[in-house]
C-alpha cells in the first residue's frame, strides 16, 4: 500500500533535455504520460513540469537553476532515475516548491471532486491522502458517501464539522501523521477510518476545552498513546487514549452497552495495561445511532478503566457523555455530562 504523498529530492543537475529523457519518456512508454503546462507559476528560480497519465495519475517536478536539484511528487510510478532519492515532508522542502505543488494538487482535487472546494482547510490537511496513489478514491469516498463515520448525517454537515476544527490550526504541525492515519488503502475501510476520525473528534474536544494537543506520544513501554493534552495555564499535561466502539449492527456483541464494555476492555487490557495507569481513556460513541446511544446513556456502563470519559459527538457540535473516576481534565464547557 502506497504512503501519503511526500517529495523525492534529487541533488543532481536537471535540464529540459534530461527531464524529457529520464522522466517523461519512461512514463510515456509505461503508462502513457504526457507533459502539460502547469496551471500555476512557481516564482523564484525554478522550472516546473506537470505530467498527466492516461490512467488518471499525476506527477509534478520542479528543478532549480545553478544545480539546485529537483523535487518530484506524484501518485504514479516513480521513474528509475529517481529511485535512489531521499524523501521529504511538505515543510522540509523550499517554500516555493511546496506552495506550487500544493496549488497544483488542490486545483486537481477540486476539479475531480468539486464539492470539496467548500472546505479549503480540510482539503489542504488531507491532501497527502486525498491525492495519494492508492487512497485517493477511498479517502474522498469516506467523506462523500459515508459522512466521515457519522450515522444519520449529511456529508456537508459532517465535513463542515471537521473543517471548522481543522481551520483552527490545532493539528497543522502534525498534518503528515494525522492525515496519514486515514490511510491510503484502495478500498473504504469504514471501521478503521471511523476510528481515525474518532481521534480528530477527541482532539477537537480537548482543543475547545483549552488544551494544546500533541499526537502520538511514545511512552516507556515502547508504544504510543494518542494524545498529550497540555494546559498552557498550569504547564501540566495529561495523556489521553481514544477508542471507538463499533455500532452494534457491525459487530457480534449483543447490544450497544456490550459494545462499549467490550471495546473499552480490549483497550484496557492492551495499551493501557502495559502503560501502567495515569492515562485518561476516551470512549467515542459517535458511530452510534440515537437509539443505541440512548441505551448507553441510560445505563452508563463501566468501562474497566478509570479515569474515563464516554461520549457521543454530533455534527452540529453537541457532545454528550459521562465520566468514570476522577478525570483530570476540565471538559464541562465542551461535553454535556450526564453524571
Amino acid at each position: 500500500m502506497a504512503q501519503p504523498l511526500r517529495f523525492r529530492y534529487s541533488p543532481e543537475t536537471w535540464s529540459e533535455q534530461r527531464v524529457r529523457q529520464d522522466i517523461l519518456q519512461p512514463l510515456r512508454s509505461n503508462i502513457g504520460a504526457r507533459a502539460v503546462t502547469p496551471r500555476f507559476e512557481i516564482g523564484a528560480d525554478w522550472t516546473t513540469h506537470r505530467f498527466e497519465m492516461q490512467n488518471g495519475d499525476l506527477a509534478l517536478f520542479a528543478h532549480g537553476g545553478d544545480g539546485g536539484g529537483g523535487y518530484w511528487m506524484g501518485n504514479t510510478e516513480t521513474p528509475s532515475s529517481l529511485w535512489r532519492t531521499d524523501k521529504f515532508g511538505w515543510t522540509e522542502v523550499p517554500y516555493h516548491v511546496a506552495r506550487w505543488t500544493q496549488r497544483e494538487l488542490l486545483a486537481t482535487l477540486h476539479e475531480e471532486d468539486p464539492w470539496l472546494a467548500d472546505y479549503p482547510h480540510l482539503s489542504w490537511f488531507f491532501l497527502p491522502v486525498f491525492m495519494s496513489k492508492d487512497g485517493r478514491e477511498s479517502t474522498r469516498a469516506f467523506f462523500r458517501e459515508y459522512a466521515a463515520g457519522f450515522p444519520d448525517a449529511d456529508r456537508r454537515e459532517t465535513t463542515q464539522f471537521f473543517e471548522d476544527f481543522l481551520s483552527t490550526g490545532a493539528l497543522d504541525d502534525y498534518r503528515h501523521v494525522m492525515a496519514g492515519k486515514l490511510g491510503t488503502s484502495n478500498h473504504v475501510d469504514r471501521v478503521r477510518m471511523s476510528a481515525t476520525m474518532g481521534e480528530f473528534i477527541a482532539a477537537k474536544i480537548l482543543t475547545e476545552a483549552g488544551y494544546d494537543v500533541v499526537p502520538e506520544i511514545e511512552v516507556t513501554t515502547g508504544h504510543s498513546l494518542d494524545f498529550r493534552a497540555e494546559d498552557p495555564a498550569t504547564n501540566t499535561n495529561v495523556l489521553v487514549e481514544v477508542t471507538r466502539p463499533q455500532p452494534p449492527t457491525n459487530r457480534a456483541a449483543s447490544g450497544p452497552v456490550a459494545a462499549v464494555r467490550d471495546t473499552a476492555e480490549t483497550k484496557t487490557n492492551g495499551q493501557l495495561s502495559r502503560h501502567g495507569g495515569g492515562a485518561v481513556l476516551f470512549v467515542d460513541c459517535s458511530s452510534f445511532r440515537d437509539d443505541s446511544w440512548a441505551a448507553v446513556r441510560g445505563e452508563q456502563p463501566d468501562v474497566r478503566h478509570r479515569p474515563a470519559v464516554v461520549y457521543r459527538a454530533r455534527p452540529d457540535g453537541r457532545v454528550e457523555g459521562y465520566r468514570k473516576g476522577s478525570v483530570p481534565l476540565e471538559l464541562e464547557n465542551v461535553i454535556e455530562f450526564l453524571d
